[in-house]
């Protein structure tokens, strides 16, 4: 990942909302949402979320897909599993295995575990 590409994520990320919206696609995985539904999950009004939507959309966060007159919008997951990588390929003096330990609390389980859910 280059520099310029995490630093566009984090900019879009650092809107709390967006930040929900990701987070409510995450849940949604490969299903993902139509923008109604992500408006009325988050209490969003429709024209406030289509903003961030565009916002998440360009910075590469999302992926949207045209259903009739719907707009489908899912979570771009490599992507952050991308950043996840960029973040911690030098961790520990550019031994990221030697990290593993510290880091399998948290990050195993996380994607192991998390349960899918319909709501916040």
């Amino acid at each position: 990942m280059e520099k310029k590409t995490a630093i566009a994520v984090f900019e879009s990320l650092s809107s709390g909302l967006r930040l929900d919206v990701y987070r409510l696609l995450v849940k949604k995985g490969m299903e993902g949402m139509v923008a109604g539904e992500i408006a009325s999950t988050l209490h969003i009004p429709p024209t406030n979320l289509s903003f961030h939507l565009k916002a998440l959309t360009q910075a590469g966060l999302l992926s949207v897909a045209q259903e009739g007159r719907f707009q489908r919008y899912q979570a771009n997951i490599p992507l952050m599993l991308d950043l996840i990588a960029y973040l911690t390929n030098e961790c520990c003096a550019g031994h990221p295995e030697q990290c593993l330990p510290q880091c399998a609390d948290t990050v195993i389980p996380f994607f192991s575990s998390t349960p899918v859910s319909s709501g916040r």
